[in-house]
């Protein structure tokens, strides 16, 4: 048996007899396990809540083993198409297996290599997600008046079709992060809620305040409206949840006096008499606390006298008697000083 040749402690002898130090030994044991790394390629654990995930390396090894999880798609782009999606499961990458490959075969190293982003995409429903804010300044219906509505809830999203989501979504718009995602589909859940929901709210004629009663159909009308919108993009609103549409304090203060006095003004057959009616209110309220004696003067302040209290406002008409000229109040017989009987005139 020939001896392996003396080399200094550590060193290994390659094939040719050369001898390699342990710091290059580690590189080279770096090297293969990169390469072993680089034929397998599934989604990392860390990834595995995000819709999208875009694989780092453009470069992908021919023959290396894709592992795709059940509830995600594997979708392959290059030059601002989408080549080819691959289905869950175990593939092998080999153009003579998927056609597709073919497509993105990297000349330039003599097919060893595809040239290709590398995206997963995931297929499951992701609920809870928040939406809402201020939409806009709305004419109430019933009174005319502006009022700003507000909304929110959440909704949970899908993805339909892994191609126009990259190509449309990813490509134009650069989104990939979660957050980025979400802050887009909640944008365009308000902009569908400011233009089709509200066109509806106005034609129908739905009165601001209990607008909450119609909730399930504005619900609806939202989920009809925003597939037209995100079709496109191959993302679709599941459902919606927890629905609230809302109006700001200080307009549901107005909106509630103006029905209250609508109702005032009804019921005292004019305006003038509601405002009396209110007013009145307000007095009593005063005097009850200890505002005794006030009343009249605060009546005959505001000009309501001959609204309110009509017999006690008006003076009687009086006539000269015709035998002594004294004052008869009008419609009086004879005359309280002489006697003397009133002609018809004096009536």
């Amino acid at each position: 048996m020939v001896a392996a040749p003396a080399t200094e402690a550590g060193a290994v002898v390659g094939k040719r007899g050369s001898a390699r130090g342990p710091r290059e030994y580690r590189g080279h044991l770096m090297g293969l396990f990169s390469n072993l790394r680089r034929e397998f390629i599934v989604r990392p654990d860390a990834f595995k809540a995000s819709i999208l995930f875009k694989w780092p390396d453009t470069n992908i090894r021919n023959r290396t083993q894709l592992t795709v999880e059940q509830d995600e798609l594997a979708v392959f782009f290059r030059d601002g198409k989408v080549n080819g999606v691959i289905q869950p499961g175990v593939s092998t990458l080999d153009s003579k297996e998927i056609p597709f490959l073919g497509n993105l075969v990297d000349a330039a190293t003599a097919g060893r290599y595809f040239k290709t982003e590398l995206y997963f995409v995931s297929t499951r429903e992701f609920p809870n997600l928040p939406f809402g804010g201020m939409v806009d300044n709305v004419v109430d219906p019933e009174t005319g008046l502006a009022v700003g509505l507000r909304v929110y809830g959440d909704y949970s999203l899908k993805v339909v079709a892994p191609d126009r989501l990259i190509v449309n979504l990813v490509g134009t718009q650069d989104l990939r992060s979660n957050e980025q995602m979400t802050d887009w589909m909640r944008d365009q859940l308000l902009k569908v809620f400011r233009t089709d929901v509200v066109a509806h709210i106005t034609n129908e004629r739905w009165p601001i305040l209990g607008i909450a009663s119609q909730n399930a159909v504005i619900e609806q009308e939202t989920l009809a409206a925003a597939a037209k919108v995100l079709d496109g993009y191959g993302i679709s609103v599941a459902r919606m949840g927890n629905f609230v549409i809302s109006i700001r304090p200080e307009d549901e203060e107005t909106l509630k006096k103006y029905r209250r006095d609508v109702q005032y003004t009804k019921l005292a057959g004019s305006f003038q008499g509601a405002a009396a009616g209110e007013a009145m209110e307000g007095i009593g309220e005063g005097a009850a606390k200890g505002g005794e004696g006030s009343a009249p003067a605060v009546i005959a302040g505001m000009g309501l006298a001959g609204t309110v209290f009509p017999a006690a406002a008006a003076a009687p008409r009086t006539a000269p008697c015709a035998k002594c000229g004294a004052q008869v109040t009008a419609g009086s017989k004879f005359c309280p000083n002489c006697g003397a009987e009133q002609p018809t005139a004096a009536l």
